[in-house]
């Protein structure tokens, strides 16, 4: 069986981005919709070595993706980055950028033994272009330069009229927050803490960099960092928002934090954004090094190096790695005590008050070991030796930067069964139950350092394939350190496993949370899955990537593999990079190091032994009938009723405006255009199969659009400025969840087309909190938090009637601790429902009558045919759920799936699809036949299914 990524946060976020299966650019842009085919065929003629310069092409642009076998010199005098721009000027004809000097800005430049990398970022009218980083390889002897290759992405397709954004960044960061809101928001409304009032999730928006996403002539867009901290379980969050320049809707949305685990966590509000200014107060008063002693979590007793001030206070701060004439400067390595401190406030930012580690004596005692103290500080320095001895390099960032550790934190006072990078430095969960302090296992340090050295040579974008190529080779890198810094051997059947030393109790092939030797392949276990799932499948797919250089390593040897695959990731790889061009730059780089035909035989074989060949991607298969192939969204869903569908939709390379399309559910006939094309995105898309409804965002704001189904002009039928989700269609009335700012919350908004009254459902009153709306016959379901006499809180469903405002309460039962998406019928409501106390992590689908009557479980909390509920919708023959375990593992039974009941539960429910990707936004039209978003073929198709497939 594979092991995936595994963890007990909890259930995970479900995003509003698009499915993240595409290749290269398209596996990251995913969440913008863009899924391309994959790198051309001329990449497997690297496969073979040649004497001559080989040239692979890039997709979509003229700019070669790799060239090598080039020995062509350049200016000896002068800086690196002007001799490589001055190449990439004299080849035009080879690269076609027109303006090397003007187009390019060095970002890096490495140079070790002989040999010059050289990493320059792509700029559109002085605009950073995401991903658009080529890179020129150098030598530099006997008075000499010469190049020896290039690689990466420049996009010669880029078009745009103006690089000015009519969004203002004050709209922007309201539209992100709102993004980010909506999305953590899905799933079940809960009640606050007792003694705290109700409200949506605080988060904070800062602009970053006006940005071009290279979607075909490209896409302007503010870059917005949201951070904050998810309420539903206290863990850390920093969302990357991309908003649209024009209309600005939120085109792309990925978590920024690097976990070791699987969940989506990322960096949150703090009170500091620098490390303690005490790191480099050593004066001549100090003792830099002092030797000191700890045991380990598995009890061996190893060195390592103290520091004591001029006041005689010991601290696990480390400068033994300085050279003995320059003792002031260099690297260090600094171990803090964040036992009991959030995660969310020691993630992107430092908790107030943090301090080193202040052992009484040299030998640290037992409670060093237990708080993971020992173990981080003594691997963060084998991890800087590994890199340093094998590689040459000066630390994480190659420039002898300094290496924090926090160790200890917790989530809502809870273990944190974690670790990540956040870009400055590691933060190790304090661990509980089965698991030790994150620190405990030497491959997660060497894991969670391995992305800082990643963020400073590819800069591998954490989501989709580049995502998974970074988890794989802080997984490579990260086992390598381990087997080597604790004397174990590749022959060791438990060699490939990661994680295997956290646990108290299991054994290390029952705790490992991954398996380098799973043998996962693209065309068994690559699964298809949005950006709110595991970041676009970080985790979920790596292994596949890491698996084929294992392989190579167990074949190859460890010393060559290891400089193979960093000098791949050094001097190759760039941030886009997909699968295949991770192969591609693999091999090359074997080439350039010497690699003969019988040793380059074992990388190809190696990854072709995992399914990573050039085309990959067109081998997935699926059980459902497409509607719709390549709609290339993200954050929108579909809609469906009365024998139509409505989605939204942009064109082949993603980068056009979303418009929205409506056609039959059957698949007869083509579909057609809707809403105007007006650069608005017009998004969440629905229809009764007689009006169409779609809110259209522009700079100014958002309008709410609504089309007969058999013709006629698109009129506005309401308009708001805060973030909408959630819209709903019958008749003559419309309703979706909007954001409420003055107050914080989400309150369920109503349109009667034919009167024109505007209405919210629970009046907008102060901590009054409402959403997940569906609609039937004029009224409104929904779900509902609000105060009572005595102050306490209360959830329920109720249902609004538009016609005389009366006010049904469904029968929610008293100990509820959730309830989430509703659905009404013509003679029924069905709601989600989790009274935890079966602790199961499941939900209930409960069903009355209208008049809240006769009400009756159609799935369980717990045992036979119990889900994990997330959202449901539903028509008068049956209930479709879609299902979001926690990821407790991640795996394709985890992603969300569509299950079909009957009204009344009888039955239990079955399988929709047995498709492997994701099965995202699911809508029921009439009978048993439902709509969605499917990410199994590598593209987000719309499908359909007119009946369940039963068990997979």
């Amino acid at each position: 069986m594979r092991s995936s990524a595994r963890s007990r946060a909890g259930r995970p976020a479900r995003a509003r981005g698009g499915i993240a299966v595409g290749h290269g650019v398209a596996a990251v842009l995913a969440a913008a919709g863009l899924l391309v085919a994959g790198m051309p065929a001329a990449v497997a003629a690297t496969d073979t070595p040649a004497a001559a310069a080989e040239v692979a092409p890039g997709t979509d642009t003229d700019t070669p993706a790799l060239v090598t076998g080039l020995h062509e010199e350049v200016a000896a005098t002068g800086s690196a980055a002007d001799a490589a721009r001055g190449h990439l000027k004299a080849k035009k004809g080879r690269y076609h950028i027109a303006d090397p000097a003007g187009d390019l800005k060095a970002v890096d430049t490495q140079a070790e033994g002989g040999r010059e990398t050289v990493r320059l970022q792509q700029k559109y009218k002085g605009v950073s272009v995401l991903g658009g980083e080529y890179v020129v390889r150098m030598e530099k002897k006997s008075g000499k330069r010469a190049v020896t290759g290039t690689s990466g992405k420049f996009f010669t397709e880029l078009k745009l009229p103006t690089v000015t954004p009519k969004v203002s960044e004050k709209t922007a960061i309201e539209r992100a927050v709102g993004a980010v809101t909506s999305q953590l928001g899905g799933g079940l409304l809960r009640a606050p803490a007792k003694g705290e009032k109700p409200g949506v999730a605080k988060f904070t928006g800062t602009a970053g960099d006006v940005t071009i996403l290279p979607q075909g002539a490209g896409v302007l867009t503010r870059h917005i960092t949201v951070t904050g901290t998810d309420p539903a379980d206290g863990s850390p969050v920093q969302q990357e928002v991309y908003i649209d320049a024009r209309s600005g809707f939120p085109v792309m949305q990925y978590s920024g934090i690097k976990t070791f685990g699987a969940t989506g966590t990322a960096a949150g509000a703090a009170e500091g954004s620098a490390a303690p200014a005490a790191d480099a107060s050593t004066d001549a008063a100090d003792q830099l090094v002092v030797k000191g002693s700890g045991v380990r979590y598995n009890g061996q007793k190893v060195d390592i190096n103290l520091y004591k001030d001029s006041k005689g206070l010991l601290q696990m701060i480390d400068y033994g790695k300085r050279a003995a004439d320059s003792p002031y400067e260099g690297p260090m390595i600094a171990t803090y005590d964040a036992r009991g401190r959030e995660a969310s406030s020691a993630s992107g930012r430092w908790p107030t008050g943090v301090k080193y580690f202040q052992p009484a004596t040299p030998e640290l005692g037992e409670d060093y070991t237990n708080s993971g103290a020992v173990d981080a500080h003594w691997a963060a320095g084998k991890v800087y030796d590994y890199y340093k001895n094998h590689f040459g390099r000066n630390s994480l960032d190659g420039k002898d930067g300094f290496i924090y550790s926090l160790v200890g934190v917790v989530s809502q006072g809870q273990p944190y069964n974690n670790a990540f990078w956040d870009g400055q430095k590691m933060v190790y969960g304090q661990g509980g139950g089965d698991f030790r302090t994150f620190s405990a296992d030497t491959d997660v340090v060497g894991h969670e350092m391995t992305h800082g050295v990643v963020e400073h040579t590819a800069n591998l974008v954490y989501a989709g394939q580049s995502g998974a190529m970074n988890e794989a080779l802080a997984d490579y890198f990260g086992n390598a350190i381990d087997l080597e810094a604790n004397g174990q051997s590749m022959d060791d059947p438990d060699a490939g496993l990661l994680g295997e030393d956290l646990c108290t109790t299991l054994s290390p092939r029952e705790c490992a949370l991954r398996d380098l030797n799973d043998g996962a392949t693209t065309s068994k276990n690559f699964i298809g899955v949005t950006y709110g799932g595991d970041n676009g499948g970080v985790h979920l797919n790596s292994t596949i990537f890491s698996g084929a250089l294992w392989d190579m390593r167990q074949d190859l040897g460890a010393e060559f593999a290891d400089q193979i695959v960093y000098r791949a990731l050094s001097a190759y790889m760039t941030p886009l990079d997909g699968f295949t061009e991770g192969r591609a730059a693999v091999i090359a780089a074997a080439k350039e190091l010497g690699a003969t035909k019988a040793q380059l035989k074992i990388v190809t074989r190696s990854f072709d032994a995992h399914g990573i060949v050039p085309g990959w991607e067109k081998a997935l298969g699926v059980d459902t009938d497409m509607l719709v192939s390549k709609v290339n969204i993200a954050g929108t869903g579909v809609g469906a009723g009365g024998g139509k569908y409505a989605v939204s939709r942009s064109n082949e390379d993603g980068s056009e405006p979303y418009s929205v399309w409506l056609g039959n559910t059957s698949g007869k006939g083509q579909p057609q255009l809707v809403s105007a094309n007006n650069g608005d995105y017009n998004v969440y898309a629905n229809t009764d199969g007689k009006t169409v409804v779609w809110a259209d965002y522009s700079s100014t704001g958002i309008r709410i659009m609504a089309r007969p189904v058999n013709g006629g002009l698109a009129k506005v039928v309401d308009t708001i400025g805060s973030d909408v989700s959630g819209l709903v269609v019958d008749g003559d009335w419309v309703a979706y969840t909007a954001v409420n700012p003055q107050f914080g919350v989400t309150n369920v908004r109503y349109v009667n087309m034919k009167t024109g009254e505007v209405g919210l459902v629970d009046g907008g009153r102060p901590y009054n909190i409402s959403g997940l709306p569906s609609i039937k016959d004029g009224r409104i379901a929904y779900v509902k938090l609000a105060p009572d006499a005595n102050g306490d809180f209360n959830l329920g469903a109720e249902v609004f009637d538009g016609a005389t405002g009366a006010k049904t309460q469904m029968p929610v039962a008293d100990s509820v601790m959730g309830v989430g998406q509703t659905a009404i019928t013509d003679d029924g409501v069905f709601w989600i429902e989790d009274d935890d106390a079966t602790d199961t992590g499941k939900s209930a689908v409960r069903r009355a009558n209208l008049d809240g009557s006769n009400p009756v479980t159609v799935t369980p909390e717990a045992g036979e045919g119990s889900l994990y509920a997330y959202t449901l919708t539903a028509s008068d023959d049956a209930v479709s759920i879609s299902t979001a375990p926690p990821a407790t593992w991640w795996a394709n039974d985890t992603m969300m799936k569509l299950y079909q009941v009957a009204p009344d539960g009888k039955g239990g429910p079955q399988r929709m699809s047995c498709n492997r990707g994701e099965q995202a936004y699911g809508a029921a039209d009439e009978g048993r036949r439902v709509v969605w978003l499917d990410g199994t073929t590598g593209y987000t198709n719309l499908v359909k299914r007119d009946r369940p497939a039963g068990s997979c």
